[in-house]
């Protein structure tokens, strides 16, 4: 046997976030002071009253067996009644299957509708697991291109080019990770008109949708768009409520669409958590006041890293409106020193003891991510150490 491991998941790269936030944590326990940038995660506790409806859940016997594979019916009801007010689209819980966390929505949104050879138009840059899920069903990832100029954001002009008789899917998330892009209603009306007269599907990845820092919202394309039902929505507790180690997403959309994922998640993993799912619960129906609070906690931080960042001879980067990333332009920086925003991204690591993310990653060489999910002070030291290194 000359292959143990399949050709599908030898081609098949890890993901480059969790890579490095590995390194970090590497270096940490060596000793190292380590500023993380890398991952997008709050560095706030889940919200206590959300812990607690946890372990009144851990308690109840109830909870200690199989239930329904697409969700409890409690958490299905909630977040279609969530759908409604902050996205403005009426749905039924038959509709909603709870996932474990918002990746395995993406993925088994991908199980549902990508055949063979289908081609799914990903706005680049785009967040790494996109193209790993397309790929995995045997889809073909059509990278659409944007930069600073264009805001990061992509017009029915750009996905025309790109549109061929293959294709099935666009992917659209506003805010954007990693670049903070979001959408106006009227932007995302034409492009929702476009996918509706040419029956595109749309996955549409909300889970950044209540950080948005510019004084409105993030409008769902589902929403703005007349007449449109080829729509999936992807969503979760995980960044609204500092959740992401309680693993809970969902997926919205047709119920044969749905249905279809649910059986495929059956077999996969049975259900979610019942102890998750009921503080998915507490989160959706219990006090918001902390999800501001958070958001307002961003914002600050958003401005004062992008600042920094904006003040480093060599480094170009607009201010991210959404989701809690910045994004900054570092091709006049590459040349001999570094080769690529790759290499730059090790230096910076290895050399500055800070952990952020390369644009390579997310399909838009010359570029870093950089993550503000972490404390102000944190914010300072990381982007002073990195401004040293660049000047030095």
């Amino acid at each position: 046997m000359t292959n143990r491991v399949s050709q599908r998941l030898q081609a098949l790269p890890g993901s480059a976030t969790m890579a490095i936030s590995a390194r970090a944590r590497e270096l940490a326990a060596e000793g190292q002071d380590v500023i993380a940038f890398a991952a997008g995660e709050p560095d706030f506790a889940t919200p206590e009253h959300i812990t607690a409806a946890a372990a009144r859940a851990a308690h109840d016997p109830a909870n200690h067996h199989y239930t329904a594979n697409a969700g409890l019916p409690p958490l299905r009801e909630a977040v279609a009644r969530y759908t409604l007010e902050y996205s403005g689209v009426q749905v039924d819980a038959s509709e909603v299957m709870i996932t474990n966390g918002a990746k395995q929505a993406v993925y088994e949104t991908f199980a549902a509708l990508v055949d063979p050879g289908d081609e799914v138009l990903l706005p680049s840059p785009h967040w790494v697991t996109y193209p790993a899920g397309v790929r995995l069903y045997d889809g073909v990832p059509v990278p659409v291109e944007t930069g600073i100029e264009s805001g990061f954001k992509v017009t029915v002009e750009d996905l025309e080019k790109k549109r061929t008789p293959k294709t099935k899917i666009l992917v659209f998330v506003s805010p954007s990770n990693p670049t903070g892009a979001v959408y106006t209603k009227d932007e995302a009306l034409e492009i929702g008109e476009w996918a509706r007269e040419h029956d595109i599907w749309v996955m549409a990845d909300e889970i950044y949708q209540r950080l948005v820092y510019t004084g409105g919202d993030a409008p769902s394309i589902a929403a703005v768009t007349p007449r449109f039902e080829n729509w999936i929505l992807i969503n979760g507790v995980a960044k609204a409520y500092a959740m992401t180690g309680w693993r809970v997403g969902w997926m919205i959309g047709p119920k044969d669409v749905v249905d279809a994922a649910a059986r495929l998640q059956s077999h996969a993993t049975s259900n979610v958590s019942n102890v998750s799912q009921h503080a998915a619960l507490a989160a959706l129906t219990g006090p918001q006041d902390t999800v501001e609070e958070m958001r307002l906690a961003f914002d600050r931080r958003r401005k004062l890293m992008y600042s920094m960042l904006a003040a480093i001879d060599g480094i170009a980067c607009i201010e991210p409106e959404g989701a809690f990333y910045v994004f900054p332009d570092v091709s006049r920086l590459l040349g001999e020193r570094w080769a690529t925003s790759s290499a730059l991204a090790t230096s910076i690591i290895e050399d500055a003891a800070v952990a952020l993310v390369p644009g390579e990653s997310f399909g838009a060489p010359g570029f870093l991510r950089l993550s503000y999910a972490t404390s102000d002070s944190d914010i300072e030291k990381g982007v002073e150490r990195i401004a040293r290194l660049i000047s030095g």
